[in-house]
């Protein structure tokens, strides 16, 4: 990696599970850093070759003329896109589930709210106008490469991951569309969703548009990939390590977390999303899972401790974040990273604040702390903030155990992600989860993964498995502790799906 760039981007929170972002103010943000990117890498705009894009999986509303669509209460055109995290689509979501569509298979059984066929449905019972007049519905990645090509195709990661495009079959599903309400983007052909649908690393259009050439400083016909999910560039960028996609679980570690699993035959398993025919690596399945708050629900954790505010002035004066320097704490009250659980002694977290994404697909699900006390110093913090992480291993190994139960074993996690750098949090990930954790040689594999796009859109590789295969490098391993504290996380693993157990029974029933 040359060189990187980056910009805030503003996220818009309101009551009711509501979150926003906008479109344009994402698009400006891009062709921004990739001047910036380029002019630090020291390279001629001449001699880049293509380009490739990942974002959230995040819906995006435009009218006629790519223009802008209000999404929400606050009335304003350029807050058109609805986040991944916004659950305003709960109960469209669980209405949609119990009519238990053959689709829903593909899906783990159950759709998210965090998925897109549900916020649409929410916008046609909440904001008909919006929804009448809206030209297309865009996952962010394909709204990315919309605007940089002008070409509509969808990538099958996007819609095959979170709109229900049976990828093995090469088609949408118009039964299912009629069912839940949605009848008339079935009658419309799928305009407005997506009529063609491509492989992620495939060349767009012409390629760069001579306008969005002129925003980036790149020279227009610049090759430009179909993308992916973000979560799934992390895999492409990380799980090709050692030429054995099936052996490697890619855990990426961020805000929220997810773990992609790769067969070479389709498996079904309850509440782990998928499986998708080459949404991640291309001819094979993917089983996807993960944990709503990951990264988030270390933050959220560490808010709550009388403690936070003076470790968060502290980190910020060393130019730190809070997580970061509470590693870098723990670090210095142990031996060896293993003894880090022996910090959380009596003290244990199910950091499930937004939901359990898999393996019971539950948006209802909420975090248990129990064990805390009194203290008020920083060494109690850093005590939460290992539990925290430990509990974040545990919703790990339980994903692990569900998948390997269903017929989908692996045999490594290959970590990427912010929120996984730290080798403390990679060790503690290993001892808990019970797996060998696997660094990689790149700082960024989610921007490798979109490179290994455009690369392969520019012909530079003959395919994306190729290429994974020549850029995918391990740097470092972390073996689980199966001597000194196995026991321990053990014991702390079965109180975790105890705690988990009596939140479910506890949360209230809901017509």
């Amino acid at each position: 990696m040359l060189s990187v760039a980056k910009r805030e981007i503003t996220l818009y929170r309101e009551a009711g599970s509501i979150v926003e972002q906008s479109s344009s103010e994402i698009w400006n943000a891009v062709c921004a850093i990739i001047r910036e990117a380029v002019a630090s890498a020291g390279v001629d705009p001449a001699d880049i070759v293509g380009l490739g894009f990942d974002a959230t999986c995040s819906l995006v509303v435009l009218g006629e003329g790519g223009l802008p669509l209000a999404i929400g209460p606050s009335e304003e055109n350029e807050r058109d896109i609805i986040v991944w995290m916004d659950h305003r689509a709960v109960d469209q979501a669980e209405r949609i589930n119990a009519k238990g569509h053959d689709v829903l298979r593909y899906v783990g059984g159950r759709i998210s709210p965090e998925m897109e066929t549900p916020k649409i449905l929410w916008l046609k019972e909440n904001r008909p106008a919006t929804y009448a007049a809206a030209w297309q519905f865009f996952d962010l990645a394909d709204f990315l490469t919309w605007k940089s090509t002008g070409d509509l195709s969808r990538s099958t990661c996007t819609v095959t991951c979170k709109w229900t495009y049976l990828a093995h079959e090469a088609r949408w599903d118009e039964s299912y569309f009629d069912q839940i309400g949605l009848a008339e983007l079935a009658n419309e052909g799928f305009t407005r969703i997506g009529t063609d649908i491509v492989e992620p690393g495939s060349r767009l259009g012409q390629g760069l548009t001579a306008e969005a050439a002129e925003a980036m400083g790149l020279k227009p016909g610049t090759a430009v990939a179909a993308g992916m999910i973000d979560a799934h560039a992390g895999g492409i960028g990380t799980v090709g390590i050692g030429g054995k996609p099936a052996e490697n679980l890619a855990y990426v570690f961020g805000t929220s977390s997810c773990t992609m699993t790769s067969t070479v035959e389709p498996v079904f398993v309850p509440g782990v999303w998928g499986p998708y025919y080459s949404a991640m690596v291309p001819g094979m399945w993917l089983n996807e899972g993960g944990q709503s708050a990951a990264g988030a629900a270390i933050d959220q954790l560490l808010s709550f401790h009388p403690a936070a505010a003076e470790a968060t002035a502290r980190a910020q004066a060393e130019g730190k974040s809070l997580p970061a320097f509470m590693a870098e704490q723990a670090a210095l009250k142990i031996a060896n990273a293993s003894e880090a659980v022996n910090l959380a002694a009596g003290l244990h977290v199910v950091p499930e604040f937004l939901g359990n994404r898999a393996p019971f697909a539950d948006p209802h699900a909420r975090a248990v702390i129990a064990g805390l006390g009194m203290e008020r110093d920083l060494d109690s913090l850093v005590s939460l903030y290992v539990a925290g992480l430990c509990g974040i291993g545990y919703g790990l190994r339980q994903i692990i155990e569900t998948q390997a139960k269903s017929g989908a074993s692996i045999e490594r996690v290959v970590i990427s992600g912010g929120a996984g750098a730290s080798p403390l949090v990679r060790q503690i990930l290993a001892d808990a989860c019970g797996k060998p954790v696997v660094a990689t040689e790149a700082d960024e594999p989610v921007l490798l993964g979109s490179a290994i796009l455009g690369s392969v859109a520019a012909g530079a590789f003959p395919d994306v498995r190729d290429a994974m295969r020549e850029l995918s490098r391990r740097a470092a391993e972390y073996l689980p502790d199966v001597d000194c504290v196995a026991q321990t996380h053990e014991g702390r693993y079965q109180a975790f799906l105890r705690l988990q157990e009596l939140s479910r029974a506890l949360t209230p029933v809901r017509a």
